[in-house]
């Protein structure tokens, strides 16, 4: 199959909205990362989501919509919630993503489950795409299961070239992770991934939000993935990724007593010019919405350059920060050495 890649014009848009409707696959651009589309109406084009990408079929997928009517047009949920209502009031179009009791969405959607995920894009051209296509998109993201998510269309090429038949190139996404995932299904609402809205900014809305232990810890074995991007490793490049807890001090000595060819830091900005080996800096200390824009890429181009072993710095874990942390730790596959 040869992929193209198309820019966003009228008659393309409309190609691949066709495609979508007829059950092919497409990667599609978002504020958050670039997914990998398909018909979320459609069992059997949803099935080819997870052949593409070769993701388990116990990994649930998020339906984005182009309009609030259309949760109720397409029977997406058996009810919203209240507390729902005023997220999406608050927080649509946007990158969070709200879980309901489910309706009429096919099983290879939500995994068997009896809840949904849908989210309303920001991005212009998602809109647009998902008005041509006149169906919902269940999407993950665009890259090979379990590596860094792509934020750009040539991230996508890499990964899915030969696999799917479109691109559409809506550039750089503008915020760098997946969408910050809730559920309001159960009777406190709960955060089960964080993103571009933050635990703070949902609180500000709706009140107290318990977080999932998951979030900022190995899930459990034998427990259910309630949420996409859950699971064990997660985002992860070929190389071996450590992350070091320790302040400046601690943490530049250590990587340098460690420097060698093979190895690089994943640091932050401040840290390059004090550090003895390549260094991949993700952003400043306390610009979390850089940190944010910049780690899948940063991810990307350290498998990129062959690198081995990756020291990287271990974010905070508040506000977006807890997005980034929540990436790296599942990136490094929850190897952390903490220096007092």
């Amino acid at each position: 199959m040869e992929t193209k890649v198309l820019l966003p014009t009228a008659e393309n848009i409309n190609t691949v909205g066709s495609a979508l409707r007829n059950g092919e696959l497409v990667g599609v651009p978002t504020e958050t990362v670039y997914g990998l589309a398909a018909n979320a109406l459609d069992g059997e084009a949803v099935k080819s989501i997870f052949e593409a990408k070769g993701r388990p079929a116990d990994n649930p997928l998020i339906v984005h919509i182009s309009d609030i009517s259309q949760i109720e047009r397409f029977d997406l949920v058996s009810e919203i919630p209240e507390n729902a209502k005023m997220l999406m009031k608050a927080f649509w179009p946007g990158p969070l993503t709200i879980i309901m009791k489910k309706g009429a969405v096919p099983d290879e959607v939500t995994a068997g489950l009896d809840t949904v995920a849908v989210r309303f894009p920001s991005h212009p051209v998602t809109a647009r795409i998902i008005t041509a296509a006149d169906v919902p998109l269940a999407a993950p993201s665009a890259n090979t299961s379990g590596k860094p998510s792509p934020t750009t269309a040539r991230h996508v090429l890499h990964d899915m070239n030969g696999r799917i038949p479109y691109i559409v190139d809506g550039g750089a996404c503008e915020v760098g992770v997946e969408s910050t995932v809730i559920t309001v299904a159960g009777e406190t609402p709960c955060l089960l991934r964080p993103g571009g809205v933050t635990l703070e900014q949902l609180e500000g809305v709706i009140g107290h939000v318990d977080v999932a232990d998951a979030v900022l810890h190995q899930l459990k074995e034998g427990q259910t993935a309630a949420s996409p991007g859950m699971k064990y490793k997660h985002y992860a490049p070929s190389a071996h990724i450590v992350l070091i807890k320790a302040d400046d001090k601690k943490y530049i000595e250590y990587v340098n007593e460690r420097a060698s060819s093979g190895t690089a830091a994943l640091c932050y900005d401040e840290d390059c010019e004090r550090l003895s080996v390549r260094t991949y800096p993700y952003g400043a200390k306390e610009d979390y919405a850089a940190q944010s824009n910049r780690i899948f890429d940063v991810l990307r181009r350290i498998d990129e350059d062959g690198v081995k072993t990756v020291y990287g710095r271990c974010p905070e874990t508040g506000g977006l920060a807890m997005a980034v942390y929540n990436r790296l730790i599942r990136a490094a596959g929850f190897e952390v050495i903490e220096l007092a």
